[in-house]
């Protein structure tokens, strides 16, 4: 190296270690020609400035005798006796905070969740459909009686969760479902509903004697059945579907009234 060019270099600490630049060079750009690693997305290497916008390059410097502070590498500035410091608590909070930021305007953006991934950043959870307005819930403890779903908390955020065991196969919460998160799907002889991925139950499906068609569970229909048991009920039970039973009715009401 020219002599005369060592002499314009001036030395900084980097985590604990001493390194030579020229004054006035770009703090990140620096830290990425010795492969430290520090996020950023508004930062290229062709520009003369940075100018900070995403905030991801956050480090924590020491000029000279003053306090440590958050900076932004990007527009910070090589400067003698500085001291800069790239994983410290405060150093992970700013990125998280920038980061959450940037997640807000773009929530799906894959470079932004990668960096989270590359730089150990926490994400908040994924939005999931689910607004909690409680009426799935509610329905199913105070109409339904089964109480198969519940308020849970989990990862840092509230959630609807299937109580196991409890769901009857109603379809009632599908229906009730403001934002259609609550999915029931019946598979030749098989019922599931469930929410996100999580099942909140799995039934069989009774066959209609009239059309042959799978219609309802067993525990629907037990759960029916023991709602009218104080109702007086003399007639003899068959398993049909809704379409039979209207037609079923409609025909007895007619040979009734001739």
């Amino acid at each position: 190296m020219d002599p005369n060019a060592r002499s314009r270099l001036i030395t900084l600490v980097i985590n604990g270690r001493d390194y030579h630049a020229s004054p006035g060079t770009p703090l990140l750009g620096l830290l990425r020609s010795l492969n430290i690693p520090v996020p950023s997305l508004c930062f290229h290497p062709a520009l003369k400035k940075g100018i900070g916008v995403c905030r991801l390059c956050a480090v924590e410097v020491v000029f000279k005798s003053r306090p440590p502070e958050i900076r932004r590498a990007c527009i910070t500035t090589i400067e003698n006796e500085l001291i800069v410091w790239t994983e410290t608590a405060a150093v992970k909070s700013a990125r998280e905070k920038a980061l959450k930021g940037l997640l807000k305007q773009a929530p799906q953006a894959e470079r932004l969740i990668q960096l989270a991934k590359d730089f150990s950043i926490p994400m908040d959870p994924a939005p999931d459909g689910c607004i909690r307005c409680l009426l799935c819930e509610r329905v199913c403890r105070d109409i339904v009686g089964a109480g198969a779903l519940k308020l849970i908390s989990r990862d840092r955020r509230r959630l609807i969760a299937p109580v196991e065991g409890r769901c009857i196969g109603c379809g009632t919460c599908v229906n009730i479902c403001p934002t259609h998160i609550i999915s029931l799907r019946d598979e030749e002889n098989l019922r599931i509903i469930s929410i996100r991925d999580e099942i909140i139950g799995r039934h069989p499906l009774l066959v209609c004697e009239g059309c042959g068609k799978r219609f309802a569970t067993p525990k629907f229909l037990e759960s029916a059945h023991s709602r009218m048991l104080h109702h007086p009920d003399v007639k003899e039970h068959h398993l049909y579907c809704p379409d039979c039973a209207k037609r079923l009715s409609a025909r007895v009401s007619g040979i009734t009234s001739q």
